[in-house]
This record gives C-alpha cells, sequence and structure tokens, in this order.
C-alpha cells in the first residue's frame, strides 16, 4: 500500500464522517471519539487514520463500514486491502439457467427426478409423490405422470 492509497482511503473516510454528521474537525467536536465509541473501536485508530498514519485492520475497517453505513466491501476496495476482482459481487453474477430456461419449457417430473439425481429404481415412486403437491390441473392433463410438466 502507498502513501497515496492511504491519503485516498483517508479522504474518503473523512468526507463520508462529515456526511453523517461526525464533528472531525474541531478540537472538541467529539467526532472522532463518536464514531470510534459506535463503531467500537479505539480512538486511536480513528486518529491514525485520519492523519494519515496507518490503515486500519480488517476489523477496525469492518467496523467503521458498519458506523459509517457502508459495504464492508466497498471498503475493503477502497482501501486498496482487495481489488473488486478479488471481491466480486455476488449481485453482478448472472444466474444460472434454471432447467425450464434451458429447455425452453417445464421440465417434465421425470426431468425433474434425473436433475435432482433420484435413482431410476424410485423414479415412478418419486413422480407420484410429486404429483399429489402439484395443482389440480397437472393431475387432469392427459397422461399425467413421468411426462407431467412441473407447474
Amino acid at each position: 500500500m502507498t502513501s497515496q492509497d492511504l491519503e485516498a482511503f483517508a479522504a474518503w473516510v473523512e468526507d463520508l464522517m462529515r456526511e453523517r454528521g461526525y464533528d472531525i474537525d474541531s478540537p472538541r467536536g467529539g467526532g472522532k471519539s463518536r464514531i470510534a465509541d459506535e463503531a467500537g473501536v479505539h480512538r486511536a485508530a480513528v486518529t491514525r487514520l485520519l492523519q494519515r498514519q496507518s490503515m486500519p485492520d480488517l476489523e477496525t475497517t469492518r467496523r467503521l463500514a458498519r458506523a459509517l453505513g457502508v459495504p464492508v466491501r466497498e471498503m475493503l476496495i477502497r482501501s486498496r486491502r482487495l481489488s473488486a476482482d478479488e471481491l466480486a459481487d455476488p449481485h453482478d453474477r448472472p444466474a444460472p439457467p434454471t432447467p425450464s430456461a434451458a429447455l425452453g419449457r417445464r421440465p417434465t417430473l421425470e426431468e425433474v427426478a434425473d436433475l435432482l439425481g433420484v435413482p431410476a429404481d424410485r423414479r415412478e415412486m418419486f413422480v407420484r409423490v410429486v404429483e399429489q403437491f402439484l395443482p389440480g390441473e397437472a393431475k387432469a392433463r392427459p397422461g399425467a405422470g413421468a411426462s407431467a410438466s412441473v407447474d
């Protein structure tokens, strides 16, 4: 980590503190003590960060993130401890295709049994049991059973 990294992170945290109403600029404002208390960290850790002396440890970073209402992921990226690639956002990943989407239609109970790994000798029982929980229209369809579609 470089001094520029520390400077940029500390400046960002200072802005967050001011935005959230912590008086960190006046000697008697109490903002540093208040954020330290609310985060459950030592005041010295806050002071060292704001004076650009040291980066807080991971636990302090996590606690400050919580107190400031910022995702820990963002704090870690902005502190340059980890990159955005190393902390991939699970919300950014496309969802795996569902069997229905892959087939372009609803899967049959037999296909569901296959996807779930139901052994071949138990599939007929699986289909019968699952059919009991399907809406009435599934049971009323001709050929309901192993080829019935899941609703």
